[in-house]
């Protein structure tokens, strides 16, 4: 099957994004878009890829879901685009499957192609189960990731529970075999989350970051993005104020700007290489003020795109300095690389054989605090988890 046998091609006339002034400056000017006129781009030639996914069978109380897609690209299309923007193209919506799973194997499917000639996909959900099949992408690649996910719960659920949006990690963890290295949560909210969740993340060496923690500074958080295959993205993250067109939203959530932040940072990371936004439903949508910020959040996802500079340390290329700081009495030694070229920094985790399954994750981001800490005798929290994990695999 041809990779274009999957998605329905758009009609611009009910997009409507040429309501504004005639300009070509326009990101639907500059967005290559599949549609009956024109034909269906080779893959290769973008760098970054949209596709929506109208799936909702198996959203959580969320039916309406399935319409976000194209309301996205109407407040899209009207946004002004960047300089020195990348070559971008709108491949249309996939076709669902008559089940959710049909869904999910034709999603992989496509991610699978779309990752493998060097694209990023953004999807446009449809509901947050959809993640499930993106991981499954990276099986199929035998790439072990790590995925974060914005989101104000956990969504782990159980093998009793019925697979839902709400539920669907569990999938994930038990899923054989498994090519999950670490999950990580930022943004939960306590009050919507179960206590017995928190103590499996905790077990599972998993990261959960309460969203007043990452209220208080959203930039100590970069490194957490930064070590993300798949960042998924759940609008009930956000607080009602700032996007009613979730029905799962609440009083509290992150600010849009805040939203803008972090998904900026995953823009600009070298490791990233697919992002979903899941769970918009313009039902609720208040002059469609979800759909703005969600055009806003790619718009500044593909900022940091272009500002990226893959300077991750490359020891052919020499391009960091490198630092080793002795803690507990030589107990330990973690070595620090600094980027020459962003001053962005990363640690090494230290194994007596290391399993090439993990290779990529044996260096991990950090900040200049970790190193700080590190210099005061204290052994940084993300290297310790990391550390953990790697000696039980």
């Amino acid at each position: 099957m041809e990779l274009q046998d999957y998605f329905h091609p758009l009609c611009i006339e009910e997009l409507d994004f040429f309501s504004l002034e005639q300009t070509s400056h326009l990101m639907g000017d500059n967005i290559y878009i599949h549609t009956e006129e024109n034909p269906f781009p080779t893959i290769s030639n973008f760098k970054i890829v949209l596709l929506g996914v109208p799936e909702e069978k198996n959203a959580y109380n969320n039916i309406g879901c399935s319409e976000g897609p194209d309301e996205i690209r109407k407040q899209l299309y009207q946004l002004y685009c960047h300089n020195n923007m990348p070559p971008i193209t709108d491949l249309g919506n996939l076709k669902v499957g008559k089940t959710a799973n049909d869904t999910y194997i034709a999603l992989t499917d496509v991610l699978n192609e779309i990752i493998s000639d060097g694209a990023i996909p953004i999807i446009l959900g449809g509901s947050q189960d959809l993640t499930y099949a993106n991981y499954c992408t990276y099986e199929q690649l035998n790439q072990v990731i790590n995925i974060v996910a914005i989101d104000a719960k956990f969504d782990i659920g159980n093998e009793d529970k019925k697979f839902k949006s709400n539920s669907y990690f569990h999938k994930i963890i038990l899923k054989q075999p498994n090519y999950l290295f670490n999950y990580s949560n930022i943004g939960y909210q306590s009050y919507m989350v179960d206590k017995d969740e928190v103590v499996l993340m905790d077990k599972l060496y998993f990261d959960a970051y309460r969203l007043g923690i990452v209220q208080e500074d959203p930039i100590d958080f970069e490194p957490v993005i930064r070590n993300a295959d798949i960042l998924s993205l759940d609008m009930n993250a956000i607080r009602f104020s700032d996007s009613p067109g979730c029905k799962h939203t609440g009083p509290n959530g992150f600010t849009g700007k805040e939203i803008c932040q972090l998904v900026r940072y995953a823009g600009g990371s070298h490791k990233l290489s697919s992002f979903g936004i899941y769970e918009y439903n313009p039902s609720y949508d208040i002059m469609s003020q979800s759909a703005k910020l969600i055009a806003q959040i790619i718009w500044y996802f593909i900022d940091g795109y272009i500002m990226r500079q893959n300077d991750a340390p490359d020891i052919i290329k020499k391009n960091y300095y490198k630092y080793f700081v002795s803690l507990h009495a030589d107990a330990y030694e973690i070595v620090f690389y600094k980027s020459k070229i962003s001053n962005l920094w990363w640690m090494e985790i230290p194994a007596e054989a290391k399993n090439p399954q993990y290779s990529r994750h044996y260096l991990i981001p950090c900040s200049l605090k970790d190193y700080e800490k590190a210099c005061n005798d204290e052994i940084p929290e993300r290297w310790l988890q990391t550390y953990k994990k790697i000696k039980i695999n």
